[in-house]
């Protein structure tokens, strides 16, 4: 059951709240009421009413929809994870109270983690939405300028080493079948722990890999066989069950649904484990290093490799995903894109959902080399917009160049260099550097609400900043 909005204060911590409201908090008290806001506690509402058919009836209470909206932005405003929100929020007045939770007792972090999941991309999207509205309502944005630029955020994983992934391809393939093998009968089936050998090759091929000598160069190879070997024992072990289990053979004592749980697991990895083994042999053994679909993760495998020409990291391990600003710091849309296409691709796009937006096209249109082509420039000037500030690549011609030197284009120029200010702010301060949430759909769902969660104290900070204006005339 959906836990109404309103809530009503206890008698006996009356005193204790006055006390707290005297308690400010600069970055808080400004978002405070924008989040009060009717549309948006009735976006999460209407998501939360979703997960079963009488959700709004029946079952335990739940989270209230403005409780949930309000632990989303306190999340992604400081980076914590779901136990360290759960640990603050008992502890600390000024978060309860923004939170709405005030003395009553607050979730576990189990709680959170299946709260914030029931939030879809595609809510999340529409959330986003709302809040833009809101800047334009209170005359933050209005959309007459747009600046555009693709960064990486990294996806939860460690380094993706072809060891590192055998090695992870024999643990959870092991632990799945230990499970199994704690519900079967005794003898049913025989799971052999092979975490030494698998620690003893990563250290044995760690070791070698640091010297290019023919010697260390063989002595990697052997361990990387005595890996793959490994790799292929517990891989036949896993599909052997998982054809007993199919065939109803499985000796089973316990309980079936942890079973079918562990089975349905297998069938989940078993595809992965067998394309890192098949991409180890080929890179590794046969030495082609050029090797299509490639494995980078058995549990993020949405990852993909981005170059984006970083001397200081060439190989980045994430997803590309493109921010659109307007005016006084809002991100007006995000998108995160699928494999490392080009930046001019995604220059029609931001130009297509800022009109959606906003009504209209903007006035002026900026993206640095990497957007900049003749056929983006004649489509965003059919478009409407009346000023292209996108800088041509390499030898210019005389036309070009004197054109690139107009007053509005080096103004355009400037203000494009604003976005990268922005992108630190969002990585930062929000938490967008590397997303935690689960899946493809959890990538997007945490890239959207560190866009959101930057819009309020943008929206916040610019009404501050009128309002000591104000002061001073």
């Amino acid at each position: 059951m959906i836990t109404p909005s309103s809530h009503q204060a206890w008698l006996f911590y009356s005193p204790l709240a006055q006390q707290a409201a005297l308690l400010k908090d600069d970055l808080l008290d400004p978002v405070d009421q924008l989040l009060d806001d009717p549309a948006l506690v009735d976006l999460v509402r209407q998501c939360l009413a979703k997960r079963s058919p009488r959700s709004t009836r029946t079952g335990r209470r739940g989270m209230a929809p403005d409780r949930l909206l309000r632990c989303c932005v306190m999340k992604h405003l400081k980076g914590w994870s779901f136990r360290d929100l759960e640990r603050e929020l008992r502890s600390n007045l000024v978060y309860r109270r923004f939170t709405h939770f005030d003395a009553e007792v607050t979730p576990e972090f189990t709680v959170f983690s299946r709260s914030f999941a029931l939030l879809s991309p595609a809510v999340t999207a529409e959330i986003h939405q709302r809040v833009v509205r809101l800047a334009c309502e209170y005359g933050v944005a209005q959309g007459k300028t747009i600046r555009t630029d693709t960064t990486v955020v990294e996806s939860h994983v460690h380094y993706p080493t072809d060891s590192s992934l055998l090695g992870d391809g024999i643990r959870v393939l092991s632990r799945s079948l230990q499970r199994i093998a704690d519900e079967c009968k005794t003898g049913a089936v025989e799971v052999v722990n092979h975490a030494r050998a698998v620690k003893h090759c990563l250290l044995e091929i760690s070791r070698a890999a640091k010297s290019l000598t023919a010697a260390n160069q063989q002595r990697m190879r052997d361990s990387y066989q005595r890996l793959l070997a490994l790799t292929r024992a517990v891989v036949r072990q896993a599909r052997e069950v998982v054809q007993r289990w199919g065939k109803g053979r499985l000796k089973v004592v316990g309980k079936l649904l942890r079973v079918g749980t562990q089975i349905g697991q297998l069938r989940h990895f078993l595809p992965l484990v067998e394309n890192v083994i098949r991409q180890t042999k080929e890179r590794v053994v046969q030495g082609n290093s050029h090797v299509e679909d490639k494995v980078l993760s058995l549990f993020e495998t949405h990852t993909e490799v981005i170059r984006k020409g970083k001397a200081h990291k060439p190989n980045e391990f994430g997803r590309l995903v493109r921010i659109d600003e307007v005016e006084n710091g809002i991100v007006s849309g995000y998108q995160v894109l699928t494999g490392n296409p080009a930046d001019t691709t995604s220059w029609m796009p931001a130009l297509e959902q800022h009109q959606a937006h906003f009504g209209r096209a903007p006035e002026m249109a900026a993206g640095d080399r990497g957007f900049f082509s003749a056929q983006n420039e004649r489509e965003a000037e059919a478009l409407g917009v009346k000023k292209v500030a996108l800088p041509a690549r390499g030898r210019l011609s005389a036309k070009r160049a004197k054109q690139q030197k107009r007053r509005w284009f080096r103004r355009g120029l400037r203000w494009r260099a604003g976005i990268e200010a922005t992108i630190s702010t969002l990585k930062h301060p929000f938490s967008m550097a590397r997303a935690t949430y689960k899946g493809g759909l959890g990538f997007e769902r945490y890239v959207g609400w560190c866009v959101i969660t930057k819009n309020l104290f943008s929206i916040a900070r610019h009404q501050q900043r009128r309002r000591d204006h104000d002061q001073v005339t």
